[in-house]
């Protein structure tokens, strides 16, 4: 029981570090035009996943400005994971 403690313990220590990027923002969403932009505070070169419903990988990218361009992608749900500075930022995003 001891070391049940421990682990959860451990674990919600790992996700407070894990927090958010600052000024994280994401729009638009649904996005409509092919293109979302990814706004932070630092706006430094994020790492961008994208993963469909069923948890496949369909998108690996870099950016080093703003703009991601998702013109590949077919309409339905996704979830968009942001990399930046160590933190990372995990949306559900909407291609129509």
């Amino acid at each position: 029981m001891f070391l049940f403690v421990c682990t959860l313990g451990f674990s919600q220590e790992s996700a407070k570090s894990s927090m958010d990027i600052d000024g994280f923002k994401l729009y638009p969403n649904p996005v409509t035009q092919g293109k979302v932009f990814i706004e932070t505070t630092h706006n430094s070169p994020k790492k961008i996943l994208v993963f469909d419903v069923l948890g496949t990988k369909v998108l690996e990218t870099t950016i080093l400005g703003k703009e991601l361009n998702l013109s590949e992608l077919d309409k339905g749900v996704y979830i968009l994971r942001v990399f930046e500075q160590n933190k990372v930022a995990t949306r559900k995003l909407i291609v129509k």
